[in-house]
């Protein structure tokens, strides 16, 4: 009945099986709004959402999201959320994109959202307590109001929210608590709501939903209908009924309104509809109950179709599933169920079951369900009898499965004669089928023949476009007939005929086409055909189709004979663009090919060649075959890149007049420097006038792979200055060799180029200027100008003037010496004045060369050339000839000075009234002659270092002295007064003694005294600022003077300091006193304070560098001051004495220190003064610290009254945490006084735990309701026994999963497991009982009270967690509970292994049964077979039975077998042979011939013939009974063992079986040897018999035969008399035959010849290079025969030679 149902059932999905927890599967929890996804709220600890896609639900996707409700879109990965911020009212909710990980939008809602849902894939329906919205998640509107709810919903709860396609209609479902007189029957109550009337009404339902129909008044319209169920209570009736109304019925038609009542058995008399879904696919409405009941209903007439129980569960959700007709529905164990029609019961359940045909074939007709085809048959062939050939054609388009729609149906329609006046009945048919669909491939054909024979294809066009045909090969044909190629080539595609569609693109000429679609159909054209017939019509499609040919992967034809092809008939163009094409990758195996397309264009069109050469893209052919070409060609350049023998290169490279010369430069690049060498050579050597210039170029361009010096040395050795003048002369600039510069001034100078000599060297830095100046001296120029201005541009530049001018003094060349001086360089002028002086020039010619320069010849230098010989007075008349024009120079002057100087003319006057002169070079040039002289120079010149230096070495101190103070320089006095200067101390006496006295000005000691101070000289600084300060001086009073004397006293003599500090009075103290406490000078520091009146500072001294407490407590008391109390204050706390510190600052009355003060009183325990201290601090300032560490000292002083009294006034205290620290000190009641006040009430039960005030804490543990708190409390009271206090929190405990497990654990770790079994029973009577508790108490169960496991597991089955308790029975060996916990689990396999090898405990054969079905291993069926052959083996037969669809039949048997118990499965056997399995029927047949029943044996036989024939006919051929040796003949003779079957048959005198065995064979030889053996026998009446039975197998010359010579001419009349009969009707026959065989041989002469034809038509496509066809007389392929004779295709009309098949003359027609 099961697989009969029209309903079929699966469980697609479960849920805990992926990871999801029972708690969390129900309502509220639990989304599906569509069969796409499903979506569950996970909350605790951590909140997440599951999100489960169905179709990969197996792993679903976990995100951490905390929210009161998620949907998940019907269609794409959207998720709505819906959340409540707090104190925020209304809900937020948000639409998020989950694929592109962003939010799409989010509304916070004033009103709190009671329901909602996804009502179409982009639109959300809320639901709040008064109204119903709708939010697009598209676009940015806001949410929308749609309608007001009824008053009958008002404190229902909303279960469902629909709208119809068209969103017209809205329909909102809630539910109610039952009446008091039924309070079990849930109510229901639905508002309807028209959007466009705007208007709602109030019915009772309980589930509701929308779909469309086609009423047959307006078939082309689709109707709104609403179908709803409702179960109502009233006046003690009980009503269950559907409802399905139509809305907004056309004006004048009556609305569809159907209804039909709702059957619910007597066990679920309480159970209402939840939910409903409509299958617009099938029109059949589901009405899915809460205790999982299903009723089915037709949508159109609302006809009951089925009812069954789907779910043992309460199902809460139901989905939709579209696109199998069905839908989803999910119940409370977390099962996701999948129901829909099964489409091969379906039909036949209505029609048989329901006895309803109507209502089948209207399904039949809706669903495209099979199992109508009898009904359909039957009505259209009762319509078409009757001539109503259009609802003929109506139910035949209509058929389910398109069962009429054949052919047999279009040839009833042609039988029809069309009726004059009216439409052919066959074009009534393909009317009706075009305005239903699409044709079929037959319809489409015929549809199609008819109207091309009518020349109406415009309406086929309109047809495909519309997408009314089906594509066939057929189809096309009849297109290509009509001339319509593309139209066909479209057809062959779609219907997939690749030969059509190959011919018909090549017909085109689309070969890229061609291509790709053989590559996709697998189909391989005939290339060589094509490109054949390409040549010929079309040369540059046949290129195009050769290129995708050798693109193919593997090309199907050889690249060598596509080239060839074209060559055959000399398309070079063509095959250079096709060998172009498939070389472009350039690959190695491509060698030859590029070699023939490089040959074929040097011999034919060297140009393309040479292009192609240019481009660079081949590089595998024979480069020494192709320079041969090249070089014939006249590509000389070609042949040059291509030769490799040098021999071969110097033959071509001289033919320069027909190479390009920058072609042949690059080439020169490619070579060796040896061969680049070698080949300049010979071009120089062949025509060096006409070469000459490109050996440069070349030179010039490779100069440094070639060597400028091998270069230079080509040139020099074929002695051509010019080349080597023009190298050089591009080199030059780049080049810094000395040796290539000078070979250049060489050449220029040897080819007359001495403007580029002068040039060269007026600019380069790199010739080598000696050699070149000697090479320029002994240069036999013929103007002497020539020579000088170049020799002059070297001397000049490389300071060689002095050669320059005894060269031209020596030649008198005085004319160029002065242009020299005067025009190029006059800067040399000193050098040349002192080569002239050298030379023992004139004084006149040299003071004249001096005077023509004057101010532009350099005057130091002059003065240092003349000096240096002595012949300074030389110049006076020059110099004074520069200071009369007024000149500055102070080279001027310095001579003008030195010469003064050794004239002895005043030369103080000049030194201190010359403003000009350098007084360092004067005074240097001085020294030796006057120091005074020198240090006037050097003071008139603030020259320091040189004074100081003289000074020293002529002992001229006081000079110094003076000069130091007066320059007030403080690095002068620092470098003079430094430790290493030996001469300090006479510089210190002369300044004590003379200078400062002598000095007025007080920046001048001030400096005096910084430096001494700088220097380090305490000593003699204090004697210096005795004289000044002590000594009654102008400086006094100087307060600075006065610091800086006390201050070096404490520095350098700390013996005065007390004799200053009271004898001076205007010094700075405390600047002072900080400086003596730095050198530790405490008692001076402490009086200099006592003078000015400092008491802080003093005391500081006191306590911080002198450590005396008692002076300083002394000093305090004396001064009495509350800074002085505040310092001596920390002093003592930091000494640890905190009481007399805490009597300090209540003295000061100084808070400032109150952290230190609590830190270390609570670090002496002074904790009875800290409560002093405090209550001064709050009256100052209010602090939260100070008012903590109040309470703490409170606490410690066990003051608890003052601290009940303090916490209750205003405080700042920070309670907890004080509270914590005197908890973890254990002062237990100050902390519950804290605790209780706060109030904590977690550490409140703490406390009256330690306090051992049990009940207490169990109120506060109560208050506290925190895990840990409840824990504590807990196990407290188990160490003390309190076990009814202990139940107690231990229920608030468990309810958590996560903390059960340590309850459990500590129970069981003291031993006490009846307490915790009792809490655990307490436990799942909780409204929050979880999974864990189930499985906890069924742990302790297994534990510790087996006798309640098993009635734990069977009422708790779906709450516990299996696979823990499965292991935990495995454990303990509770085996009978452990095969329940896996059947529950659907653990089939493990369940059946355990009742197997566990029987005693675990086995029972109806359970067994049930688990064996389920398994998923095949070796646990033959594991159960074996266990029953040891254990059950009168059961065995009924296990098989079960088993039968699941097992190998063959390995049963062959088990069996072994274990030699076949008959005890005889039953098992028999029905399963029905399989025809070999193993099987030998089996069966083995048990037959043992129990000797042949009859049985010979239908087994028969029936089943999948056995080893042979050798069970060897084996029946010697049985004892008969008829088991006639089963073995019958064996033989099913085996075509003829001969074997016919003597077994004679050996028992079976002739009726012989002689039929005998005509079975139709062999003639074993017919006539049983009639031979008939008349041996004398048996005559077999002899008669067997000339019937064997008839077609005698000869009738053998039966004469036989008969005439034995007598048997009587019996043997009758046979003659037939074949006579039946040879006269064969002569008849074969006369007519051979009528209808001329005619064929005629017809078949005109076919041979067109077939000639078409065959010379394709031989003239052959290409050239191959043999040409064969023509008449000639031979065919290849050699002298040919296929089968002398002739080939053409000779003589035949295949095969001179006779064709049947006759001299060939032909096919001939016998």
């Amino acid at each position: 009945m099961a697989a009969a149902a029209p309903i079929a059932l699966r469980e697609a999905l479960l849920l805990p099986n992926i990871g999801v927890n029972q708690q969390f599967i129900s309502f509220t929890n639990v989304t599906m709004e569509s069969d796409k996804f499903i979506c569950i709220r996970e909350t605790g600890a951590s909140n997440s959402v599951v999100i489960v896609d169905m179709a990969s639900p197996t792993t679903p996707m976990r995100r951490p999201i905390t929210a009161e409700s998620a949907l998940m879109n019907p269609a794409s990965k959207v998720i709505a959320l819906k959340a409540t911020v707090p104190a925020v009212a209304g809900d937020s909710l948000q639409i998020f994109n989950l694929e592109l990980k962003s939010k799409m939008k989010s509304f916070q809602i004033t009103q709190p959202v009671v329901f909602w849902k996804w009502i179409t894939p982009s639109k959300l329906g809320l639901v709040t307590a008064t109204s119903v919205y709708h939010w697009d998640m598209n676009g940015a509107s806001d949410p929308e109001k749609v309608f007001d709810r009824t008053a009958n919903l008002e404190g229902t709860q909303i279960i469902n929210y629909r709208v119809d396609p068209q969103e017209k209609w809205c329909v909102l479902v809630g539910i109610a608590p039952g009446a008091p007189e039924r309070p079990a029957l849930v109510k229901g109550f639905m508002q309807l709501y028209s959007v466009e009337q705007k208007r709602s009404q109030a019915l009772e339902a309980h589930a509701a939903a929308f779909s469309t129909i086609k009423r047959p008044q307006n078939p082309g319209v689709e109707s709104i209908v609403i179908s709803f169920a409702q179960k109502t209570f009233a006046n003690g009736q009980l009503t269950s009924k559907l409802h399905v109304i139509e809305l907004g019925a056309p004006a004048g038609q009556a609305p569809l309104k159907k209804n039909a009542e709702l059957f619910f058995p007597a066990e679920f008399a309480d159970d209402f509809p939840v939910a409903m879904q409509i299958s617009d696919k099938y029109g059949l409405v589901y009405v899915i109950t809460k205790l999982g009941l299903l009723f089915v209903y037709d949508l159109e007439t609302a006809t009951a179709v089925y009812r069954n129980r789907i779910s043992p569960d309460p199902i809460f959700l139901t989905a939709p599933a579209p696109s199998i007709g069905g839908f989803y529905a999910i119940n409370r164990r977390g099962q996701v169920l999948a129901a829909t029609v099964n489409e091969q019961t379906m039909v036949p359940f209505v029609s048989q079951q329901l006895n309803n045909l109507e209502l089948a074939l209207s399904l039949a007709k809706r669903g495209n369900l099979p199992g109508a085809e009898a009904l359909v048959g039957q009505n259209f062939d009762r319509l078409f009898a009757s001539g109503q050939f259009k609802e003929a054609a109506e139910a035949a388009a209509e058929s389910p499965q398109g069962a009429l729609r054949t052919r047999e149906t279009i040839e009833k329609f042609k039988r029809v004669p069309p009726q004059p006046g009216q439409t052919s009945p066959l074009l009534v048919y393909f009317g009706t089928l075009l305005t239903r669909g699409k044709l079929n491939a037959f319809e489409s054909v015929e549809l199609s023949q008819l109207v091309i024979s009518q020349n109406k294809k415009h309406l086929l066009d309109n047809w495909f476009k519309e997408d009314k045909l089906e594509p066939s090969e057929q189809l096309g044909d009849l297109l290509r007939q009509a001339g319509d190629a593309d139209a066909a080539l479209k057809c062959y595609r779609a219907s997939g005929a690749t030969t059509k569609v190959i011919e018909g693109l090549a017909g085109k000429g689309d070969f890229n086409e061609l291509m790709a679609y053989s590559g996709q159909a697998g189909y391989k054209p005939d290339y060589l055909y094509l490109m054949q017939r390409l040549m010929m019509d079309n040369p540059e499609a046949a290129v195009n189709l050769a290129k995708m040919i050798a693109k193919q992967p593997g090309p199907p034809m050889d690249l060598n004979t596509l080239a060839d092809l074209f060559l055959q008939r000399n398309a070079v163009r063509e095959a250079t663009a096709f060998l172009l094409d498939v070389l472009q990758e350039n690959k190695p195996e491509h060698d030859k090919l590029q070699t023939k397309l490089l040959e074929i264009n040097l011999v034919t069109n060297p140009q393309v060649a040479d292009a192609i050469l240019a481009n660079g893209t081949l590089t595998h052919y024979d480069r020494p075959r192709i320079a041969q070409l090249c070089e014939k060609a006249g590509l000389y350049m070609r042949a040059l890149q291509h030769y490799t023998d040098l021999v071969d290169i110097k033959r071509v490279i001289v033919n320069t007049h027909a190479i390009d010369p920058q072609s042949l430069v690059e080439f020169f690049g490619s070579l060796s420097a040896e061969w680049a060498l070698d080949c300049l050579q010979e071009l120089l050597k062949s025509n060096m006038q006409q070469n000459l210039q490109l050996v440069v170029q070349v030179a010039k361009e490779y100069t440094e792979q070639l060597g400028a010096g091998k270069i230079i040395e080509l040139l020099e050795n074929n002695k051509t200055y010019h080349g080597l003048y023009y190298y050089l002369g591009s080199y030059i600039a780049f080049s810094e060799d000395p040796e290539v510069h000078f070979k250049y001034i060489e050449a220029a100078a040897k080819t007359g180029q001495l403007k580029e000599v002068e040039r060269v060297t007026r600019e380069s830095n790199f010739y080598p200027a000696e050699r070149t100046k000697q090479f320029l001296m002994e240069a036999k120029l013929p103007d002497a100008r020539q020579v000088s201005s170049p020799l002059i541009n070297v001397c000049d530049r490389f300071d060689m003037v002095g050669d320059l001018t005894h060269y031209l003094y020596t030649n008198n060349m005085l004319r160029y010496i002065e242009g020299y001086v005067q025009k190029v360089n006059p800067a040399k002028a000193p050098q040349v004045v002192g080569a002239l002086l050298d030379a023992e020039a004139s004084d006149e010619f040299v003071n004249n060369l001096i005077l023509s320069v004057r101010s532009l010849i350099p005057v130091e230098q002059l003065c240092a050339e003349v000096e240096q010989r002595n012949r300074l007075k030389l110049l006076n008349p020059f110099l004074e000839h520069l200071v009369s024009e007024g000149s500055h120079d102070p080279h001027v002057h310095n001579a003008l000075g030195k010469i003064i100087i050794d004239s002895n003319n005043n030369p103080e006057h000049f030194l201190t009234t010359n403003p000009y002169y350098d007084s360092l070079v004067v005074g240097k040039y001085s020294e030796k002659r006057d120091p005074n002289l020198a240090c006037v120079a050097y003071k008139r010149g603030n020259c320091d270092d040189a004074l100081v230096d003289c000074t020293n070495r002529h002992s001229l101190f006081k000079v110094q002295a003076r000069y130091i103070v007066e320059r007030m320089d403080s690095d002068l006095w620092n470098k003079v007064l430094e430790e290493d200067n030996q001469f300090r101390r006479q510089l210190i006496d002369q300044v004590n003694s003379t200078a400062l006295p002598e000095s007025r000005n007080p920046e001048q000691v001030s400096v005096a005294v910084k430096a001494f101070m700088l220097a380090g000289l305490q000593g003699e600084l204090i004697e210096l600022l005795e004289k000044i300060v002590l000594q009654n001086s102008s400086f006094s009073n100087n307060h600075n003077l006065q610091n800086l004397l006390i201050i070096t006293a404490i520095k350098a003599d700390k013996s005065r300091v007390k004799d200053y500090i009271n004898r001076l009075d205007n010094f700075d103290g405390p600047a002072v006193g900080e400086i003596a406490v730095g050198y530790e000078m405490f008692e001076e520091a402490f009086e200099i304070y006592k003078k000015f009146g400092l008491k802080s500072q003093a005391i500081r001294v006191l306590l911080d560098h002198q450590g005396d407490l008692d002076r300083a407590f002394e000093y305090a008391g004396k001064v009495d001051e509350p800074a002085v109390w505040s310092e001596l204050g920390h002093a003592q706390l930091d000494h640890g004495l905190v009481a007399e510190a805490i009597a300090s600052y209540l003295r000061s009355n100084d808070t400032s220190r109150s952290s230190d003060v609590i830190e270390r009183s609570k670090e002496a325990g002074s904790y009875e003064d800290l409560v002093k201290y405090l209550i001064m601090v709050r009256k100052k300032a209010k602090d939260s610290k100070v008012d903590t560490e109040l309470v703490y000292a409170y606490a410690k002083t066990k003051q608890l009254g003052p601290l009940e009294e303090f916490i209750s006034s205003p405080n700042q205290a920070n309670l907890q945490s004080v509270g914590d620290r005197i908890f973890d000190e254990g002062l237990y009641e100050a902390a519950r006084i804290l605790f209780a006040h706060i109030p904590n009430y977690g550490r409140l039960a703490s406390c009256l735990v330690r306090l051992h005030q049990f009940q207490p804490a169990v109120e506060a543990a109560r208050k506290a309701n925190s895990p840990r708190t409840w824990k504590e409390v807990c196990y407290a009271c188990v160490d003390e026994n309190e076990f009814r206090l202990a139940q107690l929190c231990g229920l608030n405990i468990i309810i958590n999963a996560d903390d059960l497990e340590e309850v459990s654990q500590f129970y069981q770790q003291r031993g006490f497991f009846d307490e915790l079994i009792a809490l655990m029973e307490s436990g799942i009577g909780l409204e929050r009982a979880h999974m864990g508790i189930f499985t906890e108490l069924g742990i302790l169960y297994a534990k510790y009270k087996v006798e309640k496991l098993m009635e734990h597991l069977k009422l708790f089955s779906t709450r516990i967690n299996i696979p823990r308790l499965i292991r935990v029975c495995e454990e303990f060996h509770h085996w009978k509970e452990l095969v329940f916990l896996y059947v529950q689990y659907d653990e089939y396999d493990n369940a059946a292994m355990v009742m197997m090898n566990h029987s005693p405990v675990a086995w029972e054969h109806v359970l067994f049964k049930d688990v064996a079905v389920k398994v998923s291993s095949v070796e646990v069926y033959y594991k159960a077979i074996s266990f029953y052959l040891e254990e059950h083996p009168d059961l065995l037969n009924d296990l098989l039975k079960v088993l039968e669809a699941r097992i190998d039949h063959s390995r049963v048997v062959s088990i069996l077998r072994k274990a030699d118990h076949l008959p005890l499965v005889k039953d098992y056997l028999i029905a399963v042979q029905k399989g025809n399995l070999a193993a099987v029927n030998d089996a069966v047949n083995e048990l037959l011939i043992e129990e000797e029943d042949f009859k049985g044996l010979r239908d087994s036989i028969t029936t089943y013939d999948n056995f080893d024939q042979l050798s069970l006919a060897a084996q029946l051929e010697k049985h004892e009974l008969m008829e088991f040796r006639r089963i073995s003949a019958f064996i033989y003779k099913k085996a075509l063992r003829w001969r074997k079957a016919v003597a077994l048959a004679k050996q028992d005198k079976l002739y009726k079986d012989a002689m039929e065995t005998a005509a079975q064979s139709a062999d003639p030889e074993i017919a006539e040897e049983l009639l031979h053996y008939f008349v041996d026998n004398n048996e005559r009446e077999c002899f008669a018999a067997s000339l019937y039975t064997c008839y077609d197998l005698i000869k009738p010359d053998v039966a004469m035969e036989v008969a005439w010579q034995n007598g048997l001419m009587d019996l043997a009349m009758p046979f003659m008399i037939q074949f006579m009969k039946d040879y006269v009707g064969k002569v008849d026959t074969l006369m007519a035959d051979r009528k209808d065989n001329m005619e064929a041989r005629k017809e078949s002469e005109s076919k041979q010849k067109e077939q000639q034809a078409q065959s010379n038509a394709y031989l003239n496509l052959m290409p050239l290079a191959l043999p040409a066809p064969p023509v008449a007389g000639d031979p065919g392929f290849g050699g002298a025969p040919s296929y089968g004779g002398a002739g080939g295709f053409g000779n003589g009309g035949s295949f095969g030679g001179a006779p064709a098949y049947g006759g001299q003359q060939g032909g096919y027609g001939q016998f």
